[in-house]
């Protein structure tokens, strides 16, 4: 693995989780179908985010062009999460924002 990739890899491990956790979290809300883009917007982004880990971790060639990716899935779920008041969707956003401005 090219060592350069070791902070971005981090934070997009990180990304990962929270999406993960919010995912998680959202689907246990009292009206999810309220939650639905927040839900599917989670989902692209931890597996855009394991997809970057993939790339990062191989030293694909693509590597620049899937963590340019990455960043525009991160954003809008950011978009997204933000709009929900739920600490779970909030820390998403905040961590999603990180990862989109690592990521490019």
């Amino acid at each position: 693995m090219n060592t350069k990739y070791t902070e971005t890899l981090k934070v997009i491990l990180e990304c990962l989780e929270a999406c993960n956790t919010c995912f998680d979290a959202c689907l246990k809300e009292e009206d999810v179908k309220m939650m639905a883009e927040c839900i599917r917007l989670d989902r692209e982004c931890a597996d855009s985010c394991a997809f970057a880990v993939q790339a990062i971790t191989r030293n694909s060639p693509f590597t620049n062009q899937i963590l340019e990716l990455c960043a525009a899935v991160c954003e809008r779920c950011a978009e997204e999460c933000a709009k929900h008041e739920a600490d779970h969707c909030q820390r998403c956003a905040e961590s999603c924002r990180k990862c989109a401005e690592v990521c490019r």
